[in-house]
């Protein structure tokens, strides 16, 4: 079953694709062995990260974005995480229908992910998503973050370029920009620039990025009006420069080895801790341990050291 399944995705099936994703996002056995025959072709999609507050328009961005690609006849996948949707499998319906215009387009696949509350779960799948989408023949690969947490940063992290969507009066953005909460990205886009506030804004923005080291990439600064299709143009332009740059550097290899690395991290870690609980759910000793710690006879660090050197203990007897 798997050896087709991984030709179908292979050769760019749309149905077959849906599926991987499912299996992966399932956790299922099947879905990671699919993952590990499609991983040696896979690496040559334009991974890009859209973050930014919600409200700021990213999924009007990327519908048009979407447009301009297509019409260069490129093969585009989209993958929306939302963090908050209790629902499973259909997490964004107002962005599904923002992008609605692409649904029946062969060239275009799209697909929302939420958490369902997994812990560091929803990195991984999305991750393992991204290779998918990547493996099926897709040029572009866009990842939509709605939050703000940890795994929606993990997963923007993986991408080659990252793009900071902000709307004219959005100051806690320019406030993270500045503490240094937020990564400094690889382009900025103010949408909805019809707006008196925008170059007071682009102002700001520049002020931050003033600050922060000069390495080699200038961040650009890109003003759009997504609704209408304005300065997407200039942004798919900055994008391909960007590649380009990190292509010539040698940056984007350097770039993918450090999300790859802590990618084999994320799943090792997330594994350990399972099979921790696993065991901790079956050993009285540990049971002990806790009730210790619950009656404040023992703290949890000297807690933690004893239930490590308890698993180390029973995997080298």
């Amino acid at each position: 079953m798997a050896d087709s399944l991984a030709e179908r995705l292979l050769a760019g099936d749309k149905r077959a694709l849906a599926r991987g994703i499912s299996l992966v996002e399932d956790d299922d056995p099947e879905g990671w062995a699919l993952v590990k025959e499609v991983y040696p072709r896979t690496g040559k999609a334009a991974v890009v990260g859209f973050t930014g507050p919600p409200g700021a328009g990213k999924s009007t961005l990327i519908g048009a974005l979407i447009r301009h690609q297509r019409a260069l006849d490129r093969q585009v996948a989209v993958l929306s995480i939302d963090p908050s949707s209790p629902f499973r499998g259909g997490a964004l319906l107002g962005d599904r229908i923002r992008l609605s215009e692409h649904f029946l387009d062969p060239g275009v696949f799209i697909r929302s992910m939420a958490t369902r509350g997994a812990l560091g779960g929803l990195a991984e799948a999305a991750l393992q998503t991204a290779l998918l989408m990547d493996a099926a023949g897709k040029d572009d690969v866009f990842l939509e973050t709605v939050g703000v947490g940890q795994a929606e940063v993990d997963v923007i992290d993986h991408a080659d370029s990252v793009v900071l969507v902000l709307i004219p009066g959005s100051g806690d953005s320019i406030q993270a920009l500045k503490a240094g909460v937020m990564e400094i990205p690889d382009v900025i886009v103010v949408n909805k620039a019809d707006h008196p506030l925008t170059d007071t804004m682009v102002r700001e923005i520049r002020g931050v990025l003033s600050l922060a080291p000069q390495h080699g990439w200038r961040v650009p600064i890109v003003k759009t009006e997504a609704a209408r299709g304005e300065g997407v143009e200039e942004l798919a332009a900055k994008l391909a420069e960007h590649r380009a740059y990190v292509e010539a550097e040698g940056t984007l290899s350097e770039r993918r080895r450090r999300n790859l690395l802590s990618e084999v991290l994320g799943i090792a870690t997330m594994r350990m801790r399972r099979a921790l609980e696993a065991s901790l759910e079956q050993d009285p000793e540990i049971q002990e341990l806790l009730d210790e710690v619950v009656a404040r006879r023992l703290d949890p660090s000297s807690a933690a050291t004893a239930v490590l050197a308890r698993s180390e203990s029973a995997h080298n007897p």
